[in-house]
């Protein structure tokens, strides 16, 4: 659909500055930020690098956990293997713990 209508907007040097840094943090621009808040539209900032670390993390963790349950399910697992998975586990909730108290 086309835009038709344009709106003048007059700002503080602080309210553009908000502006800017909100649109910036959620990777868009300021019309799309403005547009997103009008229509009720959820704005939610893009995920810092530190949390994508942690996914990355969290997920090679998991590849781990779902090989060690392979072997279980197919009998071949040890007991260490079981100890290793349950370790694997305590590092994925220490890892969110560290992120939340932030």
């Amino acid at each position: 659909m086309a835009k038709k209508y344009e709106i003048c907007l007059r700002l503080s040097k602080e309210e553009k500055e908000l502006l800017e840094g909100s649109a910036r943090a959620c990777g868009l621009t300021k019309t799309a930020y403005l547009r997103r808040l009008l229509l009720c539209t959820e704005v939610k900032a893009r995920p810092s690098q530190e949390i994508k670390e942690l996914r990355t993390e969290i997920h090679h963790i998991g590849n781990n956990i779902n090989q060690i349950a392979r072997s279980v399910n197919a009998g071949i697992a040890r007991a260490e293997d079981a100890k290793r998975g349950l370790f694997l586990l305590d590092q994925v909730y220490e890892l969110m713990y560290q992120i939340a108290k932030k």
